[in-house]
């Protein structure tokens, strides 16, 4: 019997030192993705919904009251977040706040930008008659900088290259690579069909249609957010740098329907060239900027990441024309991972119409609203290759968080 007793304490004291070990591990990890930022709208709504392991730490909603009857007074506190209900996570800052109000949108609208340099997106040897030479590779020029100056003067375009290339002079080119800004010295070729070249190719625009999200904002201050996630170049996969663009007026003319390993296509066609709106932002939440009309559609309160929950929900997505409607899907996975901002929700159409139609998610689809119990939850991002069904969403918050920092002036 002793010896029994024994063996059943070292089982435990395994287990329990196996269970530490692996929560260690995990709250490294999370310390390292999970938000150090929540918002609450009372004390009502300090929970996580669903099944997620993590809770606020006891107390939070009693700090959180406090915080929303103080006048004059802080409505922001630290409080820990915890795995399992037990075991500390990190200190998140909270902020009790209203919840966002914004107009939801699911139309589409047609995107034309403008890049702010040139993008290289091939290298390429120029033929001369001794041969070929490269020299945008030899001034160490790599696919996915963006050239802004050459020979001091700003670069817009392929025709500002070719301008400052003609005449064969070494020229100072600088360039963006990975946020970080670098120079070099570049010395055309002077091709055998004529004219001298760098030996690169360029990318200076680009046009497309996506799904409007939803705009915020009242009186002359309209903000309007959309896609979910940045334009990227085709090439190079890189989001590409915004100089200037606008949104115009889109209708659909037809969805190619998605299939396991083809992603489908909703297919557009710009109805205006009078602009919805002025380009701002280009970035890893989606596109943002002013919006010049009276939005049309359903106001609708933004929810907080913390209440998003996995199960039924629907999404608010144009198939035909420019008129949006609604259709089922289950948000299979909440993922509150910081670091992946634009791929938060996991979900799956269980809708037959949209099934029938499209096949599930397609492109053009991205920044489709994604509804859950009457609250804007989150936009439609990506689509899985290999099951059109599935795909990827962004919370909403992430979102109105982005319209914070445009500029209305």
């Amino acid at each position: 019997m002793k010896k029994k007793i024994q063996k059943i304490c070292g089982l435990a004291a395994a287990l329990w030192a196996a269970f530490s070990l692996s929560s260690l591990g995990a709250v490294a990890y999370y310390q390292k993705t999970l938000p150090d930022q929540f918002y609450v709208s009372s004390a009502d709504a300090v929970s996580f919904s669903g099944a997620t392991p993590f809770s606020f730490a006891t107390g939070t909603d009693e700090r959180a009251r406090a915080a929303a009857a103080s006048v004059g007074g802080s409505q922001n506190f630290f409080t820990d977040l915890n795995l399992f209900g037990l075991i500390p996570v990190k200190d998140v800052h909270v902020s009790v706040a209203d919840k966002p109000v914004v107009t939801v949108s699911g139309r589409p609208f047609g995107v034309k930008m403008y890049t702010d340099g040139a993008v290289v997106v091939g290298i390429s040897p120029v033929k001369t008659k001794d041969g070929a030479k490269t020299p945008g590779e030899e001034a160490g020029l790599q696919v996915g900088d963006v050239i802004v100056t050459l020979g001091g003067q700003p670069i817009k375009s392929y025709t500002d290259i070719t301008a400052q290339a003609k005449a064969g002079q070494p020229l100072v080119c600088e360039y963006m690579r990975g946020g970080s800004r670098c120079s070099t010295t570049v010395t055309p070729a002077l091709s055998s069909e004529g004219g001298y070249k760098l030996g690169v190719w360029v990318r200076d625009s680009s046009a497309g249609i996506g799904t409007m999200t939803f705009v915020a904002g009242s009186g002359d201050n309209l903000i309007f957010a959309g896609l979910g996630h940045g334009i990227s170049d085709v090439d190079t996969k890189d989001i590409m740098p915004l100089a200037t663009g606008e949104i115009v007026s889109a209708r659909i003319s037809g969805v190619q329907r998605g299939e396991s390993g083809t992603p489908g296509e909703l297919k557009g066609l710009f109805t205006s060239e009078k602009a919805l709106g002025t380009l701002r932002q280009n970035g890893e939440t989606g596109v943002y900027g002013l919006f010049h009309q009276a939005p049309q559609g359903t106001t609708m309160p933004v929810a907080y990441k913390q209440e998003v929950k996995e199960g039924a929900a629907q999404i608010l997505c144009t198939l035909e024309g420019d008129t949006p409607k609604l259709y089922n899907i289950d948000i299979e996975r909440v993922n509150l991972n910081d670091r992946e901002r634009s791929k938060n929700l996991l979900i799956r159409v269980t809708d037959s119409e949209l099934l029938e139609k499209a096949g599930g998610i397609v492109q053009g689809m991205s920044g489709s609203p994604i509804i859950q119990n009457n609250q804007l939850v989150g936009a439609v991002t990506h689509v899985l290759v290999n099951d059109p069904t599935r795909g990827y969403g962004i919370f909403a918050e992430n979102m109105w968080e982005s319209t914070k920092t445009v500029s209305v002036s």
